[in-house]
């Protein structure tokens, strides 16, 4: 199945890089940059200006390389999801929980993954057929977090984002998480153009990941 596929590729990939821009170009370049780096999951956010046109270039630039996954990020509800889909995301991403983004989703068989702050959210979002949640914002938790709700949702798959950086993400691997999200640690070069610079935080961040993983 695809949704499956989808969801192993994203666990194999460890590492999602959220991108954030003011210009497609800019988003272009820094989505380049990482995957050059190694990181190889890409999670383009509707921030970006024309978004979705973004997400179909790099969808078709990438479509012969099996290790790269491109989907959308702050998808706020079903129409943004269907626009992003038409592109060729291959997973959608939310800062928070939508019923209608999730039916959306399962309809088109592609992984939907929710930011969840509670035990309430999570249990929704598992209710509703998400295989995989965002805990959002990370920065503001800490990996304790995903031990306890691992308790009562043990097959509870977890992707922190906000926060995570080169010096923490062994312990949010040791908590228990499927994998993790990373912005602006991982891309602040490229607010001076910096893309080189861009490329080799991605390597590092891609060595930490194969450090943890052994």
């Amino acid at each position: 199945m695809q949704k499956v596929e989808n969801l192993l590729r994203l666990k194999q990939a460890g590492v999602v890089a959220v991108i954030r821009d003011d210009t497609p170009e800019g988003a272009l370049k820094q989505s380049d940059a990482v995957i050059a780096g190694g990181v190889t999951a890409i999670e383009l956010t509707f921030t970006v200006p024309n978004a979705a046109n973004v997400i179909q270039e790099l969808a078709q630039k990438y479509r012969d390389d099996a290790s790269v996954i491109i989907g959308a990020g702050t998808v706020l509800d079903p129409v943004t999801a269907r626009l992003a889909l038409s592109a060729g995301a291959a997973f959608i991403v939310s800062p928070s929980f939508n019923a209608e983004v999730a039916k959306m989703c399962n309809l088109y068989n592609i992984p939907y993954t929710p930011g969840c702050m509670t035990p309430t959210e999570i249990q929704r979002a598992l209710e509703a057929g998400c295989d995989l949640v965002k805990l959002f914002p990370g920065a503001v938790m800490h990996p304790a977090m995903v031990k306890a709700v691992k308790a009562p949702f043990p097959q509870l798959s977890i992707m922190p984002t906000g926060g995570v950086a080169l010096d923490n993400m062994a312990e949010w691997f040791a908590a228990g998480v499927t994998l993790v999200g990373a912005g602006s640690n991982l891309t602040a070069a490229a607010k001076t153009g910096d893309y080189a610079g861009v490329t080799a935080t991605a390597k590092a961040y891609k060595a930490e990941l194969d450090r943890i993983r052994g």
